[in-house]
């Protein structure tokens, strides 16, 4: 497999991002109802932009780890349980992990019938997301100091 050099810095910035997007839906759209959602077009853009972003851009990095690390995927769900397995999460939580690359899909692709579900799916799942952004912000804290 040929060696796979990520733009350096590229991963704690998008970690960044995440957390700056995770913030941004906690402070604005976390506590919006059903109600809000559906009686408010842009108020849907924004949410569902800020989780697609959210989602997208986890898959990325964990793409890209397991790419460092010799690991191959087949599919974005398979990225995000894989990363889940690497950080020692519960088969039930990598599960978890999974199913949010179909939630991403959904937003992504317009699934229209489903969004307000990804909305509780992501804001039901936030803690785990959280967890995983933390775990591999440690990561390549460890990997600059080089304790990796």
């Amino acid at each position: 497999m040929p060696e796979f050099y990520y733009a350096k810095g590229r991963i704690s910035e998008s970690l960044g991002y995440i957390s700056k997007e995770m913030e941004e839906f906690e402070s604005d759209y976390s506590e919006k109802t059903w109600s809000d959602y559906q009686s408010d077009k842009k108020l849907q853009k924004l949410m569902d932009r800020t989780v697609e972003n959210i989602l997208t851009a986890l898959i990325e990095i964990c793409g890209t780890i397991l790419t460092q690390e010799g690991i191959s995927c087949e599919n974005y769900g398979d990225v995000l349980r894989r990363t889940g397995e690497l950080f020692g999460f519960s088969e039930d939580e990598q599960e978890t992990l999974a199913k949010l690359a179909i939630q991403r899909n959904r937003l992504a692709h317009r699934y229209l019938n489903f969004r307000w579900q990804v909305m509780k799916f992501y804001n039901d799942n936030k803690t785990l997301i959280q967890r995983l952004v933390s775990l591999i912000l440690e990561r390549e804290v460890k990997k600059q100091e080089g304790n990796l």
